[in-house]
């Protein structure tokens, strides 16, 4: 059926952007039963009097236990205010000292939600031996002792506390704000018959005289005196029927000695996260978890956006720790210091049990290998989709995708990618074109496949309400739609009208929509999209999930899942689902996989494993430019490190200065793409006036050209769980005056240091340097040299410029020959440029493999370390030696799922043998002291040659041309200076 014109307009209204957020569309703490009740709680506890209040909760002691065969104990938990209601909880200590703390309600009258986890985790945690960790149970604690560390599990009241070197990290319920809201009955209404109830006038005189006062709640002090949103809440026109009454669950957190905290992505908010509760507040309001769809989002806020990681990092000169929540409903956390030097956070969640993972580091590169191991490490994409991306909202026909093509091409300009936003399906259909203006789809995108390039288009959840539309038929038919509450098929409004959403947590689904991307008939695949192509990669966007007519602008609280859950208990890990199986759709659809890309716009914690996010709709202004960066850093911190904002900002249209800027800073997120709103001016770069139309050439020249250190990057985090956006405190976690650092960040471990322009008209800027330690321009070799306890120094920043500087010590490879896109790039040369530091040594690694295949899993890769090294005095007798080797080859692969290539590797490798004649065209050389004398080559094969070289005095440039070097051999420069 075709919806009606009312519907139409109605749709219209609700989809299309105002000139700004409608806060009033979207909840704060005090619109949300659940929140309310939690920050009322910590309001009553920060009112009592000193030393008056204490948690109610308390460990049976003779029911502690220590679990055979296990690392772990378990006991009774009970609060006091209900004797009869209990609670098992479960500590455990996994190997790598990640402490797990478990806890659920026993014969509870209900089911609380408790697979969060199995969605976020990737397998099941390793425990540590039990005969490694040592558990004394006492009379008024229990204690384990594991490599160092305690953790202490107190009785009465209730608290745990992780120790390490004799001091408190982590402190759980140390405020005494724990609560696991139990399961009970809801209490009808006494009835009164018409005889019983008192007159009108009666009831008022009784008021006015008796005043009879309402009795107070023996557990009024701590639970408050109101039954606030128990059994039914509304929010605006909505109302949420809480069929199982309240169930949320608040605890505190506290960090002592930890000043900083970071993570908890998406917000648009500072990286270290500002107070919102407390003298020193920022924000007022609580930072919420909840995905959500939301236009033209401010810049400063703690209101919920697209995706959600309970994940928070607490860092100090001492240590990094953290925890991870593994809960999928909303969630609230405040933030405050009672103390100047630590942190106390309080954790509200609607629904779930408590399961949390306390990551006791110590370092910050400990930490994010523990979250790996828990989580898995982000996917290591095809080398393509690393490289610049270009999109709006929408190219409006395959003609228009050709011209943009041709014009990239015209005006020198490489590209990677071009997409496709929603405009191109018929009656927002997805997977069916719009004949019209997309009459020749194949054949477009294997155009664009002809020089290298890939297409991405949109697909997203919902599928229009129409018999006549296969997907959704097929849906109907294997009944794999969400419900809403009263078990009918959920209808809601989104791009195509009337639409249904697919259930993703229902596994029926999961062969089915693989199906649909299947290039080629199959077996039980009743329909597919068949004009498609392997070049055609997905962006799955409105996955939150977004619709339009739903309160916050999504679903129901109250709708139902696959198993009876309803959407409350796992709405935060829906996005991920149907990006994982999108992306295991791709896998799919060759005999031979090829590594997927998928762009994702709602996540959760092991988004990581699927593909790429981005920060959603944001807006053509400076201030959105700077935050996002700073989400971008918040982001990688929580493992989603493949992670951008829209080049330019979806909504708006930036002038020239603003947009060129954005691609000084694009050109350095990890997902690189241009976007724009479908209202917004076309901006293509080649569109741009000079001289900014050549500054932004460059600029994407420049990506490519570090594609290498990029690619080297993105397999390092896909290893370790490092963030390829790496901040100031993970680089230098000891420099306290960088704690707080978010507007310049380092490249993985290349060295890079980069400071971006989001200011208007700034000619001049100030990077700061945290160590004594020489940095070299990128652009003019220029040196800085820092200073012991940090030094800022100012740079130019005229538009063409922006501080890229490389950090002494540091070794780069590059390709410096301009292309139309990365694909077309596998044979060129090498240019290394080495940038010694103060002692007259250097390092850096080169990772490459086809970048578009798994058989580097098979070890058909190459994995090269650069090493430079002054021999001898550097002013006077000396040398310098610089070496190639193969890396693969001299250690192990220390990945945190405990993966090596001793094995599968071998030096000869397809791969290797594919790029044999790869050379290194150029070697150069920053932070000599003087100019050489002599330059030889060493290698396996021939006696030692004599390269020429040119010495530029004024930068004390070194450049060996031409050395005669392939990338994949070992080999040996030496430079003299005698």
């Amino acid at each position: 059926m075709r919806p009606s014109v009312s519907a139409l307009l109605l749709l219209a209204t609700l989809a299309l952007p105002s000139s700004a957020v409608k806060n009033e569309d979207f909840r704060k703490c005090k619109d949300s039963a659940f929140c309310r009740r939690g920050r009322a709680l910590a309001q009553r506890a920060k009112d009592a009097a000193p030393g008056a209040w204490k948690s109610p909760y308390t460990v049976i002691d003779e029911a502690v236990r220590v679990l055979p065969h296990t690392s772990g104990i378990t006991a009774v938990l009970k609060n006091e205010l209900y004797p009869g209601i209990k609670f098992r909880i479960e500590v455990r200590v996994h190997d790598d000292g990640v402490v797990r703390v478990r806890a659920d309600e026993v014969k509870g009258l209900k089911k609380r939600y408790d697979e969060a986890a199995s969605w976020a985790l990737i397998r099941e945690p390793v425990l540590a031996p039990q005969y490694e960790v040592t558990w004394v149970i006492g009379a008024w604690e229990t204690t384990g002792h594991y490599k160092g560390r305690e953790i202490r599990v107190f009785y009465k009241p209730f608290r745990i506390v992780l120790f390490q070197d004799g001091r408190e990290d982590i402190v759980l319920n140390g405020e005494g704000l724990f609560n696991m809201e139990h399961f009970r009955e809801k209490t009808p209404p006494a009835d009164k018959t018409e005889e019983e109830a008192p007159a009108p006038e009666e009831a008022a005189d009784q008021k006015v005289i008796e005043e009879p006062k309402k009795p107070v709640k023996a557990t009024a002090w701590f639970e408050g005196e109101e039954e606030d949103g128990y059994w039914e809440e509304t929010f605006k026109s909505w109302t949420d029927s809480k069929p199982k009454g309240p169930e949320s669950i608040s605890m505190d957190v506290a960090f002592p000695g930890h000043q900083h905290v970071y993570g908890i992505p998406q917000h648009a908010a500072p990286l270290s996260l500002p107070a919102t509760t407390g003298p020193d507040s920022f924000f007022d309001d609580p930072y919420r978890l909840w995905n959500l769809d939301v236009f033209e989002h401010e810049a400063s806020s703690t209101m919920s956006l697209y995706g959600s990681i309970p994940l928070m990092h607490a860092h100090s000169d001492k240590s990094t720790v953290g925890i991870f929540n593994a809960v999928a409903s909303e969630t609230w956390i405040d933030v405050s210091h009672p103390k100047p030097d630590s942190t106390l956070t309080h954790w509200i969640s609607e629904s779930g049990i408590l399961d949390v993972f306390l990551l006791p580091g110590p370092t910050p590169e400990d930490i994010f290998a523990q979250y790996a191991r828990l989580t898995g490490t982000p996917v290591l994409p095809p080398l393509w989709s690393i490289a610049y991306h270009q999109c709006r909202w929408n190219y409006i026909s395959s003609q228009d995708v050709r011209e943009v093509q041709k014009a990239f091409d015209d005006n020198e300009m490489p590209v990677d990618v071009l997409w496709l936003d929603i405009e191109y399906s018929e009656e927002h259909k997805y997977f069916m074109w719009k004949d019209k203006t997309f009459p020749d789809p194949v054949e477009m995108i294997e155009d664009v496949a002809a020089v290298g390039r890939k297409m991405v288009a949109i697909v997203d959840p919902h599928l229009k309400r129409d018999h006549t539309y296969p997907a959704y038929k097929e849906a109907m038919d294997l009944d794999i739609l969400v419900k809403s509450s009263n078990n009918n098929n959920y209808e809601g409004w989104c791009w195509p009208g009337s639409s249904a959403w697919v259930d993703f947590f229902n596994p029926a689904a999961w062969t089915w929509w693989q199906g649909l991307f299947s290039l080629k008939d199959k077996e039980g695949v009743k329909w597919r999209w068949e004009k498609s192509s392997k070049n055609l990669f997905i962006w799955n966007d409105m996955n939150e999930p977004s619709v339009f007519n739903g309160p916050e602008i999504t679903m129901q609280k109250d709708n139902v899942h696959y198993g009876g859950w309803e959407h409350r208990d796992v709405h935060n890990i829906n996005g991920m689902l149907y990006a994982n199986q999108t992306a295991r759709a791709l896998l799919a659809r060759e005999e031979i996989p090829k590594r997927p890309f998928v762009l994702s716009r709602s996540f959760f914690a092991g988004s990581q494993r699927h593909g790429a996010i981005w920060t959603g709709d944001n807006m053509g202004t400076w201030e959105h430019m700077a935050v996002g960066l700073q989400m971008a850093l918040a982001d990688g911190i929580a493992g989603m490190t493949f992670s951008g904002a829209d080049v330019g900002g979806f909504f708006g249209n930036p002038g020239s200065e603003m947009l060129t800027r954005w691609y000084q800073l694009g050109v350095f997120f990890p997902f690189f793409r241009a976007h724009a709103h479908i209202d917004t001016k076309r901006r293509e770069p080649y569109l741009l006036e000079e001289p900014y139309k050549s500054i932004v050439r460059d600029l994407l020249r420049l990506r490519y050209s570090l594609l290498p250190v990029w690619y080297t990057a993105f397999r390092e985090t896909s290893v370790t769980g490092m963030p390829l956006l790496r901040p100031q405190y993970v680089m230098f976690p000891k420099d306290y005056k960088g704690f707080a650092i978010d507007g310049q960040f380092y490249v993985g471990s290349s060295g890079l240091l980069v400071k971006p322009i989001t200011q208007e008209g700034v000619t001049e800027t100030d990077v700061w340097l945290a160590e004594d330690e020489v940095y070299y321009d990128y652009f003019t070799y220029k040196t800085y040299q820092g200073a012991k306890g940090g030094k800022s120094v100012t740079l130019p920043t005229p538009i063409e410029k922006f501080p890229v500087l490389i950090r002494g010590g540091s070794i780069l490879p590059t390709r410096q020959r301009p292309r139309r896109s990365s694909t077309l790039m596998k044979q060129d040369p090498f240019t290394i440029t080495i940038a010694l530091d103060s002692s007259g040594t250097a390092s850096g690694q080169l990772y490459l493999d086809d970048g578009d295949s798994f058989s580097h899993e098979k070890g058909e890769l190459v994995w090269r370390e650069f090493q430079a090294a002054v021999l001898g005095k550097r002013k006077k007798k000396g040398s310098l030696q610089i070496m190639s080797i193969d890396l693969a080859s001299a250690k192990p692969d220390q990945a945190v799922d405990g993966t090596s290539l001793s094995e599968l590797y071998t030096p000869a490798n397809a791969f290797a043998q594919s790029i044999k004649d790869v050379k290194v065209e150029k070697i150069k050389v920053l932070g000599l002291l003087k100019e050489p004398k002599e330059v030889y080559l060493h290698n396996n094969t021939h006696d030692p040659i004599q390269l020429a070289w040119e010495w530029d005095n004024a930068s004390s440039l070194l450049t060996v041309k031409n050395p005669s070097t392939k990338i994949v051999e070992d080999w040996t420069i030496t430079v003299k200076w005698v």
